[in-house]
């Protein structure tokens, strides 16, 4: 997948750089492209975000507390797992 607008650097130095040179004028600040430009359907979009919205509190409501719990202390313990 190729973007039309270049991705702004995640080296802090490499992105203070661009940061000087757009408030300079020697480069120009692009906006990043919209659902449209990138080629997806827009309501395919709205719809993937409506349903993101709602994801986790609609699961967080169906649970038990028990089983909440449960999911908890097993993220807990994968976390202080030792690599």
């Amino acid at each position: 997948m190729s973007t039309k607008h270049p991705k702004r650097p995640r080296d802090p130095n490499q992105l203070a750089t661009l940061i000087v040179d757009i408030a300079t004028g020697e480069a120009e600040d692009q906006a990043p492209p919209t659902p449209e430009e990138e080629g997806k359907n827009p309501h395919a979009v709205a719809l993937g975000r409506l349903g993101g919205q709602k994801g986790g509190k609609a699961r967080a409501e169906a649970l038990t507390p028990e089983q909440r719990a449960e999911i908890a202390k097993r993220a807990a313990a994968k976390r202080w797992e030792t690599r």
